[in-house]
């Protein structure tokens, strides 16, 4: 049986490590983001104001778990609620400290929040998510697809 002195324990250990990374190649390597609530409070007024609801507020912590959802969209290169450590929705929630009712609306493209918000608006699912009386707060994100892209994936959590 060969024995291995710590030297060649360390480069086969570090030749290892050579091949992990290389194999994550393939992986997005994600742009700028930012939480974007600020940027969605006149929308998300409007649109709440012109079907008899109150106004969302904005909050830190939704804002927080947009963002995570956010990045892991543009790392993954894919628009889905469920990350790929197997997290849904509200495990992603629980992780974030966000108790009760909540949701979350995804986009994914070259749009601007009033392109975004239109979209939402425009679709039955998203729509509904916006005007749920229930809700009282959100948190907005973007990450970019690629450093210099202006291709963003968009998250948006509501709660109460």
């Amino acid at each position: 049986m060969a024995r291995l002195t710590g030297t060649a324990m360390r480069a086969t250990a570090l030749g290892s490590l050579l091949f992990l990374v290389a194999c994550q190649t393939g992986s997005n390597v994600a742009g700028d983001g930012a939480g974007a609530s600020a940027t969605g409070v006149t929308y998300l007024q409007t649109i709440r104001s012109e079907h008899g609801l109150p106004p969302l507020n904005p909050d830190s912590a939704l804002e927080k778990a947009a963002l995570q959802q956010a990045a892991y969209m543009a790392r993954s290169g894919k628009m889905e609620h469920t990350t790929g450590w197997g997290k849904d929705f509200a495990a992603r929630m629980n992780d974030n400290g966000v108790a009760g009712a909540a949701a979350e609306n995804i986009a994914h493209g070259g749009m601007e929040p009033a392109k975004l918000f239109s979209m939402w608006m425009n679709s039955t699912g998203h729509r509904r998510n916006m005007l749920d009386p229930r809700f009282n707060k959100f948190g907005l994100a973007y990450v970019r697809e690629a450093k210099g892209s202006d291709k963003r994936y968009w998250a948006l959590v509501l709660g109460r």
